[in-house]
């Protein structure tokens, strides 16, 4: 679950890291009490969306007085931004961060993320900053450090040091980075994050260091430890499919192909859109109702499904082992006759019961195209979606 900047820097500054004052804003009122409870003569005004590459999409705007900081909010508030993040439909910025500017002396970077090939949480730190932590892995290998988080998330004291020393650090610089990257380590393992991000971390002409831009991403599967964290979800930075199979426990992507997928298990979920693929075909989303669904939530999952105006025929693949065949029927009918669908429908089921699943199919009097053998269920989809597409 991503959280937007804002957020993450609330608990960055609940943990003892320097952020500078800032407010949020989604509508005028608001930003004329964040220009007179700030003092702004000037200031930085960012939309706040689950996506990076603000600055180049033209939603990071400086202004310099507090008219222009009301115009430039009142035009940045409700602006979709799109870019290869956030995909073709982009996303829409409810709310702006507006905060005073940093006189800049350098920028850093600073983040934490697990390391799975050493399986342990790690500290990043470049001394440059503002850049894409790959952009200087590419151009500035020698630029990174990384060093372990413990388990309880601590950071040994003389890691701490060697950080700051490569950082370029000294004196009360040195003390207040060590500081911050110690606290940086805690959040990470306090709040379940799979990644935690400062850049730039800056310091100022007088020295100090600030966390002027944050980005936090906490592990879905560990959200129900999380409960301040689950209230920081947004849904309007998701599309309309991935907050209903949210709201179902269903795990749904959605892609940019016209072929719907539902199947029971991410690795055969995963290798059912590989084989699509192979056919010739393109999958419109990933969607695994998981090993034990019930009816209504494979219901559920294929509304989402039949919603999406660029799917052209779906394919159920479901391997009954936990999981029964005739529920999947069940849950197949019930949503039919709720949404009677003119798109082709390929269903192959193995497993559990699925003589009593595929005669339930067979009975409905519905146009279900069935299949035993999953090249054949894609090969079958792909030529009827082909087809329904080009007679539509």
């Amino acid at each position: 679950m991503n959280l937007h900047e804002y957020q993450a820097k609330e608990l960055l500054k609940a943990s003892g890291v320097p952020v500078p004052a800032f407010g949020v804003a989604s509508k005028h009122q608001e930003v004329e009490k964040i220009i007179k409870d700030l003092h702004l003569k000037e200031a930085v005004i960012k939309i706040q969306v689950h996506a990076g590459g603000r600055g180049k999409a033209g939603g990071v705007k400086f202004a310099k007085s507090p008219e222009e900081i009301l115009s430039v909010a009142g035009k940045l508030i409700g602006m979709k931004m799109v870019n290869n993040q956030t995909g073709s439909e982009g996303v829409v910025a409810h709310q702006v961060l507006i905060a005073p500017p940093i006189d800049i002396e350098k920028e850093y970077y600073l983040g934490a993320i697990v390391d799975r090939n050493k399986a342990e949480a790690v500290l990043i730190a470049s001394p440059e900053g503002g850049m894409e932590i790959e952009e200087i892995a590419a151009k500035h290998p020698d630029k990174i450090l990384t060093v372990p988080i413990g388990m309880d998330g601590s950071v040994k004291p003389y890691h701490l040091l060697r950080l700051a020393k490569f950082m370029g650090w000294e004196k009360h610089t040195l003390e207040e980075g060590m500081k911050i990257a110690a606290a940086v380590g805690k959040l990470f393992i306090e709040k379940d994050a799979s990644l935690l991000e400062i850049n730039p971390l800056v310091k100022s002409k007088d020295g100090k260091l600030w966390a002027l831009d944050a980005k936090l991403s906490i592990d879905d599967n560990a959200l129900f430890r999380q409960p301040e964290i689950v209230g920081y979800y947004d849904p309007s930075q998701q599309s309309h499919n991935e907050v209903e199979a949210k709201k179902h426990d269903l795990a749904y992507i959605a892609l940019e192909g016209n072929i719907g997928c539902m199947v029971n298990g991410a690795g055969l979920a995963m290798a059912t859109m590989d084989i699509i693929k192979h056919a010739g075909g393109k999958p419109a989303n990933f969607l695994d109702v998981g090993g034990s669904a019930t009816a209504d939530k494979i219901a559920a999952g294929f509304k989402i499904l039949v919603s999406d105006p660029h799917v052209k025929a779906i394919l159920v693949n479901i391997f009954g082992g936990i999981m029964n065949c005739a529920t999947i029927a069940e849950g197949i009918l019930t949503a039919l006759k709720e949404n009677p669908i003119k798109i082709p429908l390929v269903v192959r089921m193995e497993g559990t019961n699925v003589e009593e699943g595929k005669k339930m199919l067979e009975k409905s009097g519905l146009k279900i195209h069935t299949a035993d053998r999953l090249e054949d269920a894609a090969t079958l989809v792909v030529k009827e979606a082909h087809h329904y597409a080009h007679s539509h």
